[in-house]
């Protein structure tokens, strides 16, 4: 009897596969269907650039940040001031209190908020900062912070100490 179970699904898919080369309409069905959702899908998906003058300028070919259908993915941000575009100043402090802010402001741009965050990245120069940073970003997290992977880098672009990214569900 375990031979017969085992062979049901099979048969199963041989009677599906059978069915749809003589061309049996409710046998096509599931096929359709998924070629259906699959154009759904990408129509939702349809990207939308983020931008601010309120944060830095990119600095390669990339976004600040991209919209697709309700989720918002924030580029890496760095401790620049958007006027200078130099560093606010050399401390991990000071340059985690940039990234914020300036993370703040894409999130505002796109009409989002701290709290439809659901996940972040932070790229530390040196993870002896760890403890330093902790406490600055969980000022911008006090309930039902995000999820988070935190990793020490070699080397962070035009020198920085720290590098956050994130990604919000949007309403």
């Amino acid at each position: 009897q375990a031979v017969t179970q085992m062979q049901r699904p099979i048969n199963r898919l041989a009677s599906f596969r059978q069915a749809s080369v003589r061309g049996n309409a409710l046998a096509a069905r599931p096929i359709q269907a998924r070629r259906e959702l699959s154009t759904r899908t990408v129509a939702m998906a349809a990207k939308e650039v983020i931008s601010t003058d309120k944060a830095p300028a990119a600095v390669g070919p990339y976004s600040q940040a991209i919209k697709a259908g309700n989720t918002l993915y924030v580029s890496g941000c760095i401790g620049l001031v958007p006027e200078t575009m130099k560093f606010a100043d050399d401390t991990v402090e000071t340059q985690t209190e940039q990234v914020m802010t300036n993370m703040g402001e894409i999130l505002k741009a796109a009409g989002a908020d701290w709290e439809d965050v659901v996940k972040t990245t932070i790229l530390l120069a040196d993870i002896a900062d760890f403890g330093i940073v902790n406490p600055i970003y969980a000022k911008y997290f006090p309930e039902n912070p995000p999820a988070r992977a935190t990793f020490a880098v070699k080397d962070l672009p035009l020198g920085a100490r720290v590098e956050i990214d994130c990604t919000a569900i949007l309403e």
